[in-house]
C-alpha cells in the first residue's frame, strides 16, 4: 500500500474529518511510532506505521460498500431524534459503520448505497463527477412529447437548468410510468423538476446508481458489492 498522507489516513479510520484531523495534528495529539507529529502533509505507511490520538491506536476498517433495496418509511441517515425508522435499522447488528450515500425520500424506495468510504461517497454524490442516477417515476397526467423534449433541453431548477434524459414506460389512466436519468442529487430535484413541467410525482423508485442497478434486491434486503461491481463505482466515480 502507498505512503498515505497522516489526515487521511485520520479520517478513513473514523476518527475526525480530514480538516479536523490536520487541526488534531496541529494541536499535539496524534503519535507516530510513539513520536508527536505536528506537521502537516506527513505521510505514513499504512501498513506499518503505529498511530495513536490521545494515545490510543487508530486503525481504518476495510472499506466496504453495500447497497440496499430501501423501503417505503425509512429516513436515509444513521439515526433520527423523532425515533423514526433509519436505513440503517435494516443491516443488522455487528457489522461496519456504513453512511448513506446521498439520499432518498422518505417516501421514496430503492437502490441506496451505504458505505465507510468518505471519498468514494463525496465522488458519488458531487456534482463534478456527473454520477447518473435513473428513476422509476409515476406521475400525474399524461406527459407529452413536448414536455420530454423540454426535459432533455432542461428545466431549471432553483435558478439553474438541469437537464433529464427521460423514456415513456407505460401510459395509465391520468398516469403515465418514466424512467428518467440526472446527473447530479440535489434534494428532491426529481420531484421539482417534473412539478417544473406540470407533472407531479405519485411514486419514485431508483433502479440505478452509476453503473450498479437493483436488479431483484428484494425490498429491505441489502448485499456487499462484488468485486466486479466495486471497481466499476470507483471508476464511474472518477477514481482511479
Amino acid at each position: 500500500m502507498p505512503a498515505e498522507r497522516l489526515q487521511k489516513y485520520l479520517s478513513r479510520a473514523g476518527v475526525a474529518s480530514r480538516r479536523a484531523g490536520e487541526e488534531m495534528i496541529k494541536a499535539g495529539r496524534v503519535m507516530v511510532n510513539g513520536q508527536v507529529v505536528r506537521e502537516l502533509g506527513v505521510k505514513i505507511d499504512p501498513e506499518k506505521d503505529l498511530v495513536k490520538v490521545d494515545g490510543r491506536r487508530v486503525r481504518p476498517e476495510a472499506l466496504v460498500t453495500v447497497m440496499l433495496h430501501k423501503p417505503y418509511g425509512y429516513l436515509s441517515t444513521t439515526k433520527d431524534p423523532q425515533g423514526r425508522r433509519v436505513v440503517t435499522d435494516l443491516l443488522g447488528e455487528g457489522g461496519p459503520r456504513l453512511y448513506p450515500v446521498g439520499r432518498l425520500d422518505y417516501d421514496a424506495t430503492g437502490l441506496l448505497l451505504l458505505t465507510n468510504d468518505g471519498e468514494l461517497a463525496q465522488r458519488l454524490t458531487h456534482p463534478r463527477y456527473q454520477v447518473p442516477r435513473t428513476y422509476r417515476v409515476t406521475v400525474a397526467g399524461e406527459v407529452s412529447r413536448e414536455t420530454l423534449g423540454r426535459l432533455a433541453r432542461g428545466a431549471e431548477v432553483a435558478g439553474r437548468v438541469v437537464p433529464a434524459e427521460v423514456q415513456v414506460r407505460k401510459r395509465e389512466a391520468e398516469k403515465t410510468v418514466l424512467e428518467i436519468t440526472v446527473w447530479e442529487g440535489r434534494y428532491h430535484l426529481v420531484k421539482r423538476l417534473l412539478s417544473q413541467v406540470g407533472h407531479p410525482v405519485l411514486k419514485l423508485k431508483r433502479i440505478a446508481y452509476g453503473p450498479l442497478r437493483l436488479g431483484r434486491l428484494p425490498r429491505g434486503g441489502h448485499r456487499f458489492l462484488t468485486p466486479v461491481e466495486a471497481a466499476a463505482l470507483q471508476t464511474g466515480a472518477g477514481r482511479p
